[in-house]
């Protein structure tokens, strides 16, 4: 079963992308790569995106088990590597009244960091801690990841080729609008017509959200199936993959805040993955949503009655 090229990134994308890092001499038709970027970012770190993760990691580390999140980070490139024959399973399959598992079979370890996350007031302190989704916060994010060897290098080691990078990078970098719109919970207007209450804090809300989404994707493609079009699949399956990159960076960063002074990466790059990673399990299960679970009749398969 051939899969389209997804997600479609073209050289004028890489070079719309490049030129947010200053980098703009002559490149290949394909367009710069992250390396050819990475190597002119000449930003430094701001002190203050430093601070941020530093007051993160004093308030959270000795919370935190280091055993337990790198044990589930050791159990996700194996995960990631079910993707491709998810994708050629493409409907999961009904056998005694029961829907085949297969995007929930990728989700226990992210669901196990998630639990322990939300036990130990993770998201609570990461919320007060760090701004909301500024187009200066988003900025110095980007800036950051692309200097972090470590985190590009890492979601290569999941799986991600520099295509499927560098749309994860445009996720952060181009959605400052859309990301505004998720503000941390205390500055939710009074009069909404939710309570507030149980409002969780934006980094919960931006995991979470990605694992229920993922979670229910089997049950709405076998029940959709007679409206489901290759290119549906398809878009499931990077989506999926783009959340789960998402959560990768947010696992990653708990596990190197546990690990105190021991850490390889720095404070600010920490700050960069928790950021980085809410900015991508947030628009990508916002496009999960539009591209896969709202099938309008002009994306639909055809009618067969037709």
């Amino acid at each position: 079963m051939s899969q389209r090229h997804t997600p479609r990134v073209t050289p004028e994308d890489r070079r719309e992308l490049a030129s947010t890092f200053g980098y703009d001499e002559p490149s290949s038709e394909e367009g710069p790569t992250l390396e050819e970027i990475r190597a002119r970012v000449r930003t430094g770190t701001d002190p203050e995106f430093a601070s941020r993760g530093e007051a993160i990691r004093s308030d959270l580390s000795r919370r935190l088990d280091g055993d337990l999140l790198e044990r589930e980070l050791e159990g996700m490139p194996e995960r990631f590597g079910l993707l491709p024959s998810i994708r050629e399973v493409g409907i999961p399959h009904e056998t005694n009244g029961e829907v085949e598992t297969l995007y929930r079979e990728l989700l226990e370890p992210f669901w196990n960091v998630y639990a322990h996350l939300e036990e130990v007031g993770f998201f609570e302190s990461v919320e007060e801690n760090l701004p909301p989704f500024t187009p200066e916060h988003i900025e110095h994010t980007a800036h950051e990841l692309i200097r972090a060897d470590p985190l590009t290098s890492a979601l290569a080691d999941m799986g991600l080729d520099e295509r499927e990078r560098i749309a994860l990078m445009m996720n952060v970098v181009n959605n400052d609008v859309r990301l505004s719109r998720w503000v941390p919970t205390r500055e939710i207007p009074e009069g909404v017509e939710f309570d507030v209450e149980y409002v969780p804090p934006l980094h919960q809300r931006a995991m979470g959200g990605a694992l229920l989404w993922i979670n229910a994707l089997d049950e709405h493609l076998w029940r959709k199936e007679i409206l489901i079009t290759e290119e549906i699949l398809d878009d499931g399956r990077w989506h999926t993959k783009g959340m789960l990159g998402g959560l990768y960076l947010m696992a990653r960063a708990a596990r190197e805040i546990a690990a105190g002074e021991d850490a390889s990466l720095t404070d600010a790059q920490i700050t960069a993955a928790l950021t980085a990673g809410a900015a991508t399990a947030i628009v990508e299960q916002e496009e999960l949503m539009k591209d896969v679970f709202w099938i309008t009749e002009e994306k639909r398969a055809p009618s067969r009655a037709r």
